[in-house]
């Protein structure tokens, strides 16, 4: 097994995957990240790693280049700490129903597509029913009129509910008679037949029915995943839920120099005794590292999927979906104490919230620290701790418990959420500013393909807590946001230390590692409603330009 001590030994002493550059960086502002300090004007890159920041100044050796930001600022690498890469990617690469704006949007979108590929069953995501005219789920009906005889599968934006079409349901046996397994839902119109849609755990009823990508296309399905990513100016991504038997393939691309940003994997539960028993992995520089487990406690709040204390107040006859019990997950937080590994669980609705604190409580007390090869620093996580009771908060800073939160769900969610929870469960609800305050290290992320997965759009709705328009609605809890200083920790260093690795990553400072962000727009400066004009102009991964935008222009040295 891999030891921490083994790990970091590891880590130094691989091969990088692509050859750096030394490198000279100056035109803009250049953000550290360091409290306190002011920006700098100069960064030296050295095989990988920062030599200097602070005032220009002539460097004796001269670089293999100059880039001028040319006003552009520069940040230490944005890290999505919470994203699907393998989505992303298919998002690309399969129908795409992100935007539709009705019902009839979405399902002529369906219709073009199956015209496009006449063979086949048909899968796509991206949907949301939240501002459609039609205000509704999509249904059997729509998929079978817009592509009629066709098997379609069509995953709700959230990834937490999809509807499939009556070829799809009568291929996969579900009917009025079918009952939905525990921690799913059917749901059913009034003639007890099923609408389509089946949510959380009902999903698993039709995933046989998604064709399996040959090891050509999921690779490119990466490679598209990678293309986006850095693109929008992300230099890492912690992969959640990373499918334990893609693992291989990711380190291969990344010891074949086509991994270009650096992915920290939450693996899927099928992986949890190979992890522990093999301890953590990584590969390429640490390019990739696998050392943590994705479980699942409830589901999401748009489907009415995650688990509340009290009944949802527009449907008043459910409380949500557990999908897993104390019982059957303690023991494997048991396990991934003993054997070194992390532990993030899904938790989203106030009783699954608090339900898997206690859980960590009684795993921690039970595996003393001595038992631990992490000792006491286990850095857990609870990905989206997006509604808790305020009582509950103490969890958070007495275990304590990293919160990995995505800002873009507030500022989509503000539009349902109230009818979801009545206005007294909004406190507490996507409360990163209560955290932050008591200590808690807030995490950000986007949650992509579920969100678009811009980082300029995480960064704006940490701070604005509005939506993309600036509406933010009747008292929606404005003192949660998060002042610009804190917004740049959640998608830096706070990152670095949820994956172990604040010695290396997050900050720009001399001996770490030369991962970069420069947007076109001052994030610390610009009116808020400016930072959505900005875009990505720069990506730099341990010394090498991964992507590059028109801004920066190249100069001779």
């Amino acid at each position: 097994m891999i030891r921490p001590l083994v790990l970091a030994l590891l880590l130094a002493g691989v091969a990088s995957t692509a050859q750096a550059q030394n490198l000279i960086i100056h035109g803009g502002p250049i953000y550290t990240g360091v409290d306190g300090a002011p920006p700098a004007q100069q960064v030296t890159l050295v095989d990988g790693r920062i030599a200097y920041v602070g005032p220009m100044r002539l460097e004796r050796t001269p670089p293999d280049e100059y880039i001028d930001l040319k006003g552009a600022a520069l940040f230490p690498g944005f890290t999505d700490g919470h994203a699907h890469l393998d989505g992303i990617g298919w998002r690309e690469l399969t129908l795409n129903l992100e935007g539709s704006a009705s019902v009839a949007e979405a399902m002529a979108r369906l219709t073009a597509w199956a015209e496009a590929n006449p063979e086949g069953p048909i899968v796509g995501r991206g949907w949301i029913e939240t501002h459609w005219p039609e205000a509704r789920f999509l249904t059997a009906a729509d998929l079978d009129a817009a592509a009629p005889g066709r098997v379609v599968l069509l995953s709700r934006s959230d990834g937490h509910a999809v509807v499939a079409s009556s070829a799809a349901l009568a291929a996969a046996g579900v009917d009025a008679s079918t009952a939905a397994p525990a921690g799913g839902e059917i749901l059913k119109g009034a003639d007890g037949r099923p609408t389509g849609l089946l949510v959380d755990a009902a999903e698993q009823l039709v995933a046989g029915l998604t064709p399996q990508a040959d090891p050509e296309a999921l690779r490119e399905a990466y490679r598209a995943g990678f293309r986006v990513e850095a693109a929008y100016g992300w230099t890492g991504v912690h992969f959640m839920s990373a499918p334990w038997r893609d693992i291989p393939l990711l380190e291969a691309m990344a010891e074949a120099g086509e991994a270009p940003l650096r992915i920290y994997n939450s693996v899927t539960p099928d992986g949890a005794a190979a992890l522990i028993a093999g301890g953590p992995r990584s590969v390429a520089d640490g390019r990739i590292i696998t050392r943590a487990i994705k479980y699942y406690a409830d589901g999401a709040l748009g489907s009415r999927g995650a688990a509340l204390f009290e009944p949802y107040a527009d449907r008043p006859d459910t409380t949500g979906l557990m999908q897993i019990t104390g019982d059957q997950i303690i023991p494997l937080y048991e396990a991934a104490l003993r054997g070194g590994i992390q532990v993030a669980t899904h938790a989203i609705g106030d009783r699954g919230n608090a339900s898997v604190a206690e859980w960590y409580q009684q795993a921690l007390n039970a595996v003393p620290a001595a038992e631990r090869p992490n000792g006491a620093d286990v850095r857990w996580r609870i990905e989206h701790a997006q509604i808790l009771r305020p009582s509950d908060y103490h969890w958070f800073e007495h275990l304590p418990i990293i919160a990995s939160m995505q800002p873009s769900h507030a500022i989509g969610d503000l539009h349902f959420a109230p009818a979801r929870l009545g206005d007294a469960r909004l406190d507490g609800a996507y409360a990163w500013h209560s955290l932050v305050d008591l200590g808690v290290i807030v995490v950000g992320g986007s949650d992509a393909p579920v969100e678009r997965g811009d980082p300029l759009i995480e960064f704006y709705a940490a701070v604005a807590r509005a939506d993309l328009e600036g509406f933010q609605g009747p008292d929606w809890r404005p003192g949660e946001a998060v002042d610009r200083a804190t917004a740049l920790k959640m998608f830096t260093l706070w990152p670095a230390l949820a994956s172990f690795r604040e010695d290396e990553l997050g900050t720009i400072e001399v001996g770490k590692r030369a991962d970069f962000t420069a947007f076109s727009v001052d994030l610390m400066t610009a009116p808020v409603a400016d930072i959505l004009n900005g875009r990505a102009v720069l990506t730099v991964v341990d010394g090498v330009v991964v992507h590059r935008a028109e801004a920066p222009v190249r100069i001779a040295p």
